[in-house]
């Protein structure tokens, strides 16, 4: 019979708390990105293409706000954010 010890340690990683995105910043960026969606959506079924691509530029323009907004302190761990 072998028998060996492993000594184990918490990983700080695991400890941290998620943040789940319940911020101004997140909530800013899924809402312009969904709008974006739905613009692409809609032109993809009349058929419009040129308003289909106004409607990724709108999504790109949601990742945008976010990363802003994150910068400003609205995202997960900011200075506006009521975890701080």
């Amino acid at each position: 019979m072998v028998t060996t010890e492993q000594q184990t340690t918490a990983d700080p990683v695991l400890a941290e708390e998620l943040g789940h995105g319940n911020t101004v910043a997140a909530w800013a960026m899924f809402g312009v990105m969904f709008v974006g969606f739905l613009i692409s959506c809609v032109a993809f079924t009349i058929p419009n293409w040129i308003l289909f691509w106004a409607g990724g530029v709108v999504i790109l323009a949601g990742l945008v706000v976010g990363a802003v907004l994150k910068a400003a302190g609205y995202g997960v761990g900011g200075k506006h954010t009521k975890g701080h």
